[in-house]
């Protein structure tokens, strides 16, 4: 990225109080960047440690698997997902605070004994797997913002702030360099003078 400037004091001043910000916002970007990054291996962790409690329940429940054939899916659906945000460095991220599940009343001497457990162990299960979904979907939202925040990082670091540390440099050294050809031409000038007086 080039950055435009004049040879003139008015563009240093405002290229140094370009760095200045830079400069400034730099740290609290790459703090911003530790805490996402930390952020998304906790989301990442707990999304993992949720699937395999989940792996776990479905293989406790695996010698019974033939009963499910008997179970009506139609007894217990998803009424509501109740979600809120919290925001981590910034980035609003998904928080589960409760489901609603509806559970279709049945005739109990009817249907097999073990469907009230059946429906505990279902609502268990369907809470992990949403559970897992929001810290993969909070992971990905954290991950983003860390990738974007990384850019930054990246863009401060590598690319203006040493543009602005060059054009400032270029522009002092042009003025010295204008300062000091302006002394040698007074100088002339006044020997010229000194010498055209000494004639007279």
């Amino acid at each position: 990225m080039a950055i435009k400037f004049q040879y003139n004091k008015t563009s240093q001043q405002s290229l140094a109080k370009q760095l200045k910000v830079r400069e400034r916002a730099l740290p609290t970007l790459k703090n911003k960047e530790a805490a996402l990054r930390l952020e998304v291996k906790n989301a990442k962790d707990h999304a993992l440690k949720v699937e395999r409690e989940l792996n776990k329940q479905l293989e406790a429940y695996s010698d019974i698997m033939s009963l499910w054939s008997e179970f009506d899916p139609s007894l217990l659906r998803i009424k509501e997902v109740k979600l809120s945000t919290k925001k981590i460095a910034g980035v609003p991220t998904p928080v589960l605070d409760e489901i609603l599940f509806d559970v279709t009343d049945f005739n109990q001497f009817e249907s097999p004994a073990w469907f009230p457990d059946g429906i505990e162990i279902l609502k268990n299960m369907t809470k992990l797997a949403v559970e897992k979904e929001i810290f993969e979907q909070k992971m990905n939202l954290l991950d983003f913002a860390r990738k974007k925040t990384t850019q930054k990082v990246n863009l401060y670091e590598k690319v203006q702030i040493p543009g602005f540390q060059d054009a400032i440099r270029k522009i002092k050294r042009f003025l010295e360099d204008e300062e000091n050809l302006s002394k040698a031409a007074q100088k002339i000038v006044k020997n010229r003078q000194q010498k055209a007086e000494a004639e007279l």
